[in-house]
């Protein structure tokens, strides 16, 4: 058999591959060619529900179970946006078999006390967050978000939703400065479903891979989905009259391929945002943060009393926001938790660190009443 002839190869005859449009490419099919060789069909997971899932592949879309890819670890089972090897046309019932190495994977970690991961989207190139417009803005939700989006290796986008009902445009280019401040480096971008503002200029970017829809629920992601497709393919639901939040409309995670070109795959609303060890996230929504750490007199500067802290000097001069640092705080203590939950050399770094800075504290304390007495 020849390659061109395997299952998942592109032919010579065609110049575009049946799944093209879902993001394969020379890199997947190079990935996938052992599966090919035993002659199993490739596709990518579009929806999964109850240990099935549906695959679309050269074929069209095909319902399989997911018995064989269920390990213990929950970082490891299949979703939506995984590149998986099928069993070919005939079987019964059929399988996916296993899933190729994920480029990247958007993490949280679950309310559960087991401590443990979970896989919202794999394969993402863009992570697109939606905040909506119709309530005091959450800068601290917002750089949750993006620590996680930069940590997941995608690249973040916030898109300011339902921007129709801000009253002028100046309030609404001070509400995406206010963004700006909490995402460097990051585009912002209002959008309206209802009128069509920036939806041309999302599409644009959505066309550029494999994009992933995030928020929580009334953040109007089903509606840009739909203004995305260009029909109403998502249900939507009015948010509550009494608060403002939202119903859950989403309920799975779907994969779905726009018709500018480029993926988009739509997530059930998110009331929870955890951090899965995501130092490197964090560190990049702070960038600033980060850079002026890198100048305190001490490596290992904790940014509270110590003296020679530029982070500290950066916040007495204003050119720090307290809030900015405040966020940063929380957000580095609670993802030290979650990896020392899981990392038993971690746990004896931090309580060593809990004891040392005890330890200053007590001695500072007894210094200050040896002055007052």
């Amino acid at each position: 058999m020849s390659f061109s002839s395997l299952p998942g190869s592109f032919s010579s005859s065609s110049s575009v591959h049946p799944l093209q449009p879902y993001g394969w490419d020379a890199e997947w099919e190079a990935a996938f060619a052992p599966f090919a060789e035993q002659g199993l069909l490739p596709g990518r997971v579009a929806r999964v529900d109850r240990g099935l899932c549906d695959v679309i592949t050269p074929a069209g879309t095909v319902r399989a179970d997911t018995e064989f890819v269920v390990p213990r670890d929950p970082m490891k089972v299949v979703c939506t946006g995984d590149w998986v090897a099928v069993d070919p046309d005939g079987s019964n019932p059929r399988y996916v078999r296993t899933y190729l190495p994920r480029r990247t994977a958007f993490v949280r970690s679950t309310s559960s006390k087991r401590s443990e991961g979970q896989i919202l989207a794999a394969n993402v190139d863009h992570a697109i967050i939606a905040v909506p417009l119709t309530g005091d803005l959450d800068l601290g939700r917002i750089e949750r978000f993006l620590a996680l989006a930069w940590e997941s290796g995608a690249q973040p986008l916030v898109v300011l939703t339902k921007a129709d009902l801000v009253p002028d445009a100046v309030t609404l280019s001070y509400l995406v400065q206010d963004v700006e401040t909490a995402a460097p480096g990051v585009p912002v971008l209002a959008v309206s479903a209802a009128t069509g503002d920036g939806v041309d200029v999302l599409a644009a970017v959505a066309a550029g891979g494999t994009s992933v829809l995030l928020g929580q629920s009334g953040a109007g992601k089903s509606t840009l989905a739909n203004a995305l497709l260009g029909a109403d393919v998502m249900d939507v639901q009015a948010t509550r009259d009494v608060d403002g939040k939202g119903r859950h409309t989403t309920t799975t995670r779907n994969l779905l391929a726009l018709p500018g070109g480029g993926v988009l795959i739509d997530t059930p609303g998110l009331r929870g945002v955890g951090l899965w060890d995501a130092q490197t996230g964090v560190g990049q929504v702070f960038a600033e943060i980060e850079e002026l750490a890198s100048k305190c007199r001490f490596h290992d500067c904790a940014h509270t009393a110590e003296p020679g802290c530029a982070v500290l000097a950066a916040l007495d001069s204003g050119t720090l926001p307290e809030r900015r640092l405040d966020s940063y705080r929380k957000l580095m203590r609670e993802n030290q938790w979650i990896v020392a939950k899981t990392d038993a050399r971690m746990r004896a770094e931090l309580r060593r660190d809990w004891k040392r800075r005890g330890a200053e504290g007590k001695a500072a304390m007894e210094a200050k009443r040896g002055r007052w007495a």
